[in-house]
């Protein structure tokens, strides 16, 4: 009996290492992804390949991306060219899948396969969004219901699945657990619509209104950074390296004009300084495209 005992437990032992370890060269990874509507996706394999590998993307279970060797090909099917019709990218040094304008309908399950064993799932959930609003740190965004409020709905308001704002008939409340938008949110009463004022680059994210529980619209809110470039407010976006230089340009321009006309050499040192402002243009090409731009 103490001999099949010792047997029995090592059996179990054996099976423990087993589940917690998984079978050698299989693995199953799982990763789950909320984006919106209209955003680009990246699968990350987290894995550099070689020639000899084979890797293969599906999407539930219908097979959608494949790299043979140093071959790339996409979907082999009808439904699948009709679903994601060029929206498709691989990178070939790791093998990840780039999935590019999505849409409400790419949400799903993603399985990798490399050679056949190798295993990861990404859950993909694609969020579908009204209206996308981009603004500079500072301005006033107002999210539109478009319609107006019945006396008896209750409208609520969330800010990344947290309730910031409701309207029931004409009482309205703004909640201020959240310290990020305290004295900067106000609710129009007769549609209902969200004004966030004075806004900051903590307020991106997703808003949802909900009209008696049910979802009716979602605002995907950007706010952008804004930098100063001599006292210039401008989105740090539209900022390209090397903007700052070009206001050197100008003022030197400007100083060495000044200074011809006092000389009445104008017409030779005209010559002089837009060659000189052609020469610090070609230094800071990336700044004048951007100074002309703004």
């Amino acid at each position: 009996v103490e001999k099949h005992f010792h047997t029995l437990k090592s059996i179990l032992f054996g099976l423990c290492l087993l589940s917690s370890s998984g079978v050698p060269g299989v693995y199953t990874d799982s990763v789950s992804v909320f984006l919106m509507e209209g955003d680009l996706v990246t699968l990350y394999t987290d894995t550099e390949t070689n020639q000899q590998e084979n890797i293969k993307w599906y999407f539930n279970e219908s097979r959608i991306a494949e790299i043979p060797g140093d071959q790339s090909k996409f979907c082999t099917d009808d439904q699948c060219k009709e679903r994601f019709r060029d929206r498709l990218k691989l990178d070939h040094q790791t093998g990840s899948l780039t999935i590019t304008n999505t849409r409400t309908t790419d949400s799903g399950l993603y399985k990798l396969l490399i050679n056949s064993s190798n295993e990861k799932i990404f859950s993909v959930t694609v969020q579908g969004v009204s209206a996308k609003v981009k603004k500079s740190e500072g301005q006033s965004v107002t999210l539109d219901t478009g319609e107006i409020k019945k006396t008896n709905d209750l409208l609520t308001w969330y800010f990344n699945d947290t309730l910031i704002a409701e309207i029931t008939g004409n009482q309205s409340k703004i909640y201020t657990d959240d310290e990020r938008f305290r004295g900067r949110m106000k609710l129009d009463h007769q549609t209902g619509s969200l004004t966030i004022m004075n806004t900051r680059t903590t307020d991106s994210g997703l808003y949802e209104l909900q009209i008696n529980g049910s979802s009716e619209k979602r605002f995907s809110v950007t706010v952008q950074d804004n930098c100063f470039v001599y006292n210039l407010q401008i989105p740090c976006s539209n900022v390209a390296p090397g903007a700052t230089h070009v206001f050197f340009v100008y003022i030197y321009i400007y100083i060495l004009f000044i200074f011809l006309l006092f000389k009445e050499r104008v017409s030779n040192m005209r010559l002089l300084a837009v060659h000189s402002a052609r020469t610090l243009c070609l230094l800071h090409t990336q700044g004048c495209a951007a100074a002309h731009k703004h």
